[in-house]
């Protein structure tokens, strides 16, 4: 069970009385997009479905069903403009539903389904960048991997991460889904390449990243052109130096930042987020 669906399963198990909150159309320039989906107990919610006044409406409904018991759904079609406080200047239509048992059973199976959906992110070395990498990472909606051969640089690692300590860790890359991003951040430079050339075999990665300087870049050229039978065309896939070259700040929770807002826009390119 994902750190997600622990939620889930504890806001239910906590709430006998929920409604769930679901954007049903969006059209124009609206907070989220039709599907997007959130829960809200007399007490508390959980997910979102954009902010703003707009789910302070659709909350306050929420808990006026939820405090008369009725009615068992309704509708909320809602223009953002000027008279909600909102100026988006989209629609969107709302459904609200009171929680029965049926529903309740069913929505665990909505946080499993998102989860199978979500772009895998591997991560190969757990130092200082990777470790601060990882905590950045498992904020978004992505499954986050992070591959080590030291058993002692996977230990604290957020919760949400999933860590694999293996000797071989280009058999990750290999047995990776379609669509994953790979970041190359190793305590060596000779299992970084090997990584890398295993990646870049994979004309189906959404990135492919590594860590390091112009030199670094060069010698990984070098070296996988003449050695590893590589071609300029794959080599230009590789990001390297990852995070790009206009902050120059090299702190680990920094370079983190930068190199997740890359990964995203990649895999938002590639459409691998969706509404995940």
């Amino acid at each position: 069970m994902t750190f997600l669906s622990r939620s889930l399963h504890a806001f239910l198990a906590s709430s006998p009385a929920v409604a769930l909150v679901e954007v049903v159309s969006a059209n124009g320039s609206t907070p989220r997009e039709a599907g997007a989906w959130m829960l809200v107990s007399p007490v508390a919610i959980f997910g979102t479905i954009g902010g703003g006044q707009l789910e302070f409406m659709a909350i306050d409904r929420a808990r006026e069903m939820i405090e008369a018991g009725r009615p068992a759904t309704d509708l909320l079609d809602i223009p953002l403009g000027p008279e909600i406080g909102q100026c988006c200047g989209g629609r969107v239509k709302i459904d609200i539903a009171l929680v029965d048992e049926e529903l309740r059973e069913a929505i665990p199976g909505r946080i499993e389904w998102e989860d199978a959906q979500r772009p895998h992110v591997y991560l190969f070395g757990g130092g200082h960048v990777g470790t601060a990498l990882a905590a950045t990472l498992s904020l978004l909606p992505l499954h986050v991997v992070v591959v080590e051969t030291r058993a002692d640089a996977l230990g604290d690692m957020p919760e949400g991460i999933e860590t694999r300590l293996t000797s071989v860790p280009e058999e990750v890359v290999r047995d990776a889904p379609s669509g994953s991003a790979f970041i190359v951040l190793t305590h060596d430079h000779a299992l970084d390449f090997l990584i890398v050339g295993e990646a870049l075999a994979r004309a189906d990665s959404a990135y492919v990243g590594m860590i390091g300087s112009k030199t670094k870049r060069e010698t990984l050229r070098r070296w996988y052109l003449k050695e590893a039978g590589g071609d300029e065309a794959t080599l230009s896939r590789l990001v390297c130096p990852i995070g790009g070259a206009d902050v120059k700040d090299k702190r680990p929770a920094v370079i983190a930042a930068l190199v997740a807002a890359e990964v995203v826009r990649e895999l938002s390119a590639a459409s691998a987020l969706g509404s995940a």
